[in-house]
């Protein structure tokens, strides 16, 4: 095998020179040469060489200009299983039609054949970097939840948690049944989200599901006097399954379509459908659901990229909202340092793990939260992050209340209520019977948090 390290390898690059310079993405990548092979300075080398202009053997196509374009090595550091490289901008491929450029680009030369290379035993990106020239050719969102804000009549800064939950369970229900859980969760709360695995099946055919959701959410607005919102899944395979969806559903709701989302999976379809999605329907808010993302992103995989690259992705490509986790607050892993991932898509000018980046005032993505929450979580959740300004969707927390569904929903809010008045859960229960019922609802929970509640509650 052919080493490049004279090549591909530059050590006395300066990090700050490259991002002053402006012509360099930078990542930074934990890795494991194979042993066997080359040094550790000699597999990153071959890495980069494979992520931009080079190959196993030296061909004689080669000339100054393509190695003008060479991917190079400029930090490692072997006891950290850390290595840097910086990737020319012109590297990446832009659009024809408008020159923007493309996710999917970057994730084939940045995580491409570089993640089977023989001699490489692992390696996982852990962070990058973009220069200002380059971010501002992305879409970045349209929507976000300051625009679900406006809708629900709050105010338009610090308007706070969005009331969200999934209908359980997420398959089985057939068309009445789903819009009848719809309204009754509406009647409490605000948000309303397909599962990804929701969509077109046999027993749920969406030209049923659809008008009947209309209703119920018509029927709710009326009895509460409040907007309501949904997220509908259009996800598919083909582009045009994916706008006949979009497009269907826009024609049912009418006058009502600002109160919708679309959700796509954007991990398991991949770029392409976000970007579908993202300028196709640029007015309605663009729900990034994650699933599959822990075949690369889990702590527990040494391939791929972890969260936080997944979450400076999903902003670039336009994401309004993207689940996040629960920060160790609910049941999917995870712990309250990831935090970081929620600001980066929510601040414009945000540490990561190794780069700082600056958004240059691209619209934020909202952290979307689920997996095992309730009204009893939510405050020490809002208090490792800073803020209540999130959409949550609670499936069990507000559908498993002991007072059913409505009373689930109310639980949820007062919660928030709480936490943004700075008023403590228990004491705030005392005069919110749908608070209280949550304490019994979820009382192993209430037990670890609010040892107590019981006391103070009168229970």
């Amino acid at each position: 095998m052919l080493n490049q390290t004279d090549r591909y390898a530059n050590l006395s690059l300066q990090e700050e020179d490259l991002i002053a310079g402006g012509k360099h993405v930078l990542c930074a990548y934990k890795m494991k040469p194979k042993k066997g092979f080359f040094d550790y300075i000699g597999t990153a080398a071959h890495f980069a060489a494979e992520s931009s202009t080079g190959t196993n053997v030296t061909v004689v196509t080669t000339d100054d200009f393509t190695r003008s374009l060479d991917a190079l090595v400029y930090e490692i550091d072997e006891e950290k299983e850390l290595m840097k490289i910086a990737y020319p901008v012109d590297l990446f491929d832009l659009n024809m039609i408008d020159g923007r450029a493309m996710i999917v680009s970057f994730l084939t030369l940045a995580i491409g054949n570089n993640q089977g290379m023989g001699d490489v035993e692992y390696s996982k990106m852990l962070d990058f970097y973009f220069p200002p020239k380059y971010l501002r050719l992305y879409d970045g969102p349209a929507m976000n939840i300051v625009d679900m804000w406006r809708i629900l009549g709050r105010p338009l800064e610090n308007g706070g948690m969005v009331v969200g939950t999934i209908i359980k369970p997420k398959l089985g229900l057939r068309p009445k049944q789903f819009a009848d859980a719809c309204y009754n969760f509406w009647l409490g709360g605000d948000f309303i989200k397909n599962d990804e695995p929701q969509g077109n099946q046999v027993w749920g055919p969406l030209r049923e599901v659809v008008p009947l959701i209309r209703e119920a959410m018509e029927r709710a607005q009326e009895e509460t006097g409040e907007s309501k919102l949904f997220s509908f899944n259009i996800t598919a395979d083909d582009h045009y399954e994916m706008l006949r969806r979009g497009e269907f559903i826009l024609e049912t709701f009418g006058e009502l379509s600002e109160n919708l989302a679309f959700l796509v999976d954007g991990y398991v379809g991949g770029p392409g459908m976000i970007t579908t999605a993202r300028r196709n329907f640029p007015n309605q808010f663009l729900h990034y659901h994650r699933a599959g993302h822990g075949a690369v992103t889990s702590e527990q995989s040494d391939r791929g990229y972890n969260m936080l690259v997944h979450m400076k992705m999903a902003r670039l490509q336009g994401a309004s909202g993207i689940h996040t986790g629960t920060m160790g607050y609910g049941k999917m892993e995870g712990g309250p340092a990831d935090k970081i991932i929620a600001y980066m898509l929510e601040q414009d000018s945000v540490e990561g793990l190794y780069y700082h980046q600056e958004w240059e005032g691209m619209k934020a993505t909202t952290p979307i939260i689920s997996g095992g929450m309730n009204a009893i979580r939510l405050p020490g959740f809002f208090e490792n992050l800073g803020h209540c300004n999130v959409i949550q969707t609670s499936g069990g927390g507000a559908l498993g209340h002991k007072d059913g569904i409505v009373a689930g929903a109310i639980s949820l809010r007062q919660a928030f209520l709480a936490w943004q008045s700075g008023v403590n859960l228990v004491d705030y229960a005392k005069e919110h019977h749908e608070l209280k019922g949550a304490f019994e609802t979820f009382a192993d929970d209430a037990d670890s948090i609010y040892p107590e509640w019981r006391k103070k509650l009168g229970l």
